[in-house]
């Protein structure tokens, strides 16, 4: 499979915002041009608007972002704002600054009260503050997390799912993922933890530059496996924030998952680390780009987002999945190419690792990035189901070895 760059939505490495703020940005679920992500892969119905700049938002007035959520002891009420039902060609030509959005009375706040939960619990007395901005990231120097505005309303999360075929963190699985990554990065930096001698002699450098791009070991067993994929391998920092993430998240058994593994040594590291944790460093609750300040529309956004990623590049997949599936379904009741293959994942995934020795973590990767490429191509059922599923094995088999082994699996940052 070559040329089969992997790029990734925004969540790899620092970068400067708008502002010459710099950020770290958590590694997301999805895919371009064959990016391996959590959540599926990513793609897009074409070009939008010119490029413009990423954007969030934190609104003073009350929520306005749909469902605003059932109130202790009272009645639940739907205030729903007026751009909830506009098509999407004018929902586009807003600005989000003037969506009004705001983090109270949605599901997205939930999850983060259930990982305040979960640090007490712990024993960590540190809480991360939140806001709405363009993306999930903790910037460089302020230990708070930014979280994508598209979750605060469910028309935000049909839009961002239209646009970019996936929705990071729009499950809430998905979500504490990312949660728990961040988070680690911003408790990193209100301790200041990556200045000890021992962080640097377990994770590395701190303050190594991110690469371009990182070339993941999927058999590697001195990383964590939490966010996809194999994030941890990406930079020291990174790995710190994953090994915290499986640390942090309840019954993750993080001590028989990780028996014989060198990562089992980091996941212990955390574990007294976490114990020694005495004043907080950094107390700061500024916000980078919040969605208040976010002058852009929808449509720059968007069209900014198509370019870093490269939405609807062809991969090496796609000549396979166009003999496998068709590009125009004559039945109204067929299946969809995407639809198809996420119904049989498990069995797939399952039957291919059997046969081919490879984890069901690493053919499940490969095959989140032909779902993406699926939708993004438009791809349906032509023929027998039996024969298609058959046929899906060989080509999943195939693709699996060649991706994973001969060094086309390298992620961009």
């Amino acid at each position: 499979m070559p040329n089969a760059d992997t790029k990734k939505k925004p969540k790899l490495g620092t970068r400067k915002s708008l502002n010459g703020s710099t950020r770290r940005t958590a590694l997301r679920s999805g895919s371009s041009n064959g990016s391996l992500r959590s959540n599926g892969s990513l793609g897009s119905n074409g070009s939008l608007g010119s490029n413009g700049a990423l954007a969030g938002s934190n609104s003073k007035n009350g929520s306005r972002n749909g469902r605003a959520g059932r109130k202790a002891g009272g009645k639940s009420k739907s205030t729903e704002p007026v751009w909830a039902n506009e098509n999407d060609e004018k929902l586009l030509s807003m600005r989000i600054c003037d969506l009004q959005l705001t983090l109270e009375n949605t599901k997205v706040k939930q999850n983060v009260e259930k990982l305040y939960s979960e640090l007490q619990q712990k024993g960590i007395r540190f809480r991360p503050h939140c806001w709405l901005s363009d993306e999930w990231f903790s910037p460089d120097g302020i230990p708070g997390i930014a979280i994508p505005f598209y979750l605060a309303h469910p028309r935000l999360r049909r839009l961002e799912r239209k646009q970019m075929l996936a929705v990071e963190g729009g499950l809430q699985q998905t979500c504490m993922q990312i949660l728990r990554h961040e988070a680690g990065h911003a408790l990193d930096t209100a301790y200041k933890l990556h200045r000890r001698k021992e962080y640097r002699r377990v994770f590395g450098n701190y303050h190594s530059p991110y690469p371009e791009y990182y070339n993941p070991k999927p058999q590697s067993k001195r990383f964590v496996q939490h966010l996809e994929p194999w994030y941890a391998q990406s930079h020291p920092a990174e790995d710190f924030a994953e090994t915290f993430a499986v640390w942090l998240t309840p019954r993750s058994s993080w001590r028989n998952r990780y028996e014989g593994w060198p990562a089992l040594k980091k996941v212990q590291y955390v574990d007294d680390l976490m114990s020694d944790l005495r004043s907080i460093k950094n107390r700061s609750r500024a916000k980078v780009e919040p969605v208040h300040r976010l002058k852009r529309t929808l449509r720059e956004h968007y069209a900014m987002r198509h370019a870093i990623y490269a939405i609807d590049c062809a991969t090496t997949f796609d000549r396979d999945l166009k003999r496998l599936f068709v590009t125009k379904n004559g039945r109204k009741t067929g299946k969809t190419a995407a639809t198809f293959l996420t119904r049989n994942r498990s069995q797939l995934c399952r039957v291919v690792s059997n046969w081919t020795g490879e984890y069901h973590y690493n053919v499940n990767q490969v095959l989140r990035e032909m779902i993406g490429r699926c939708r993004a191509m438009k791809l349906y059922v032509g023929g027998d189901e039996t024969e298609v599923h058959q046929n899906t094995l060989v080509m999943l088999s195939v693709h699996t070895m060649n991706y994973l082994h001969k060094g086309h699996h390298r992620v961009a940052l």
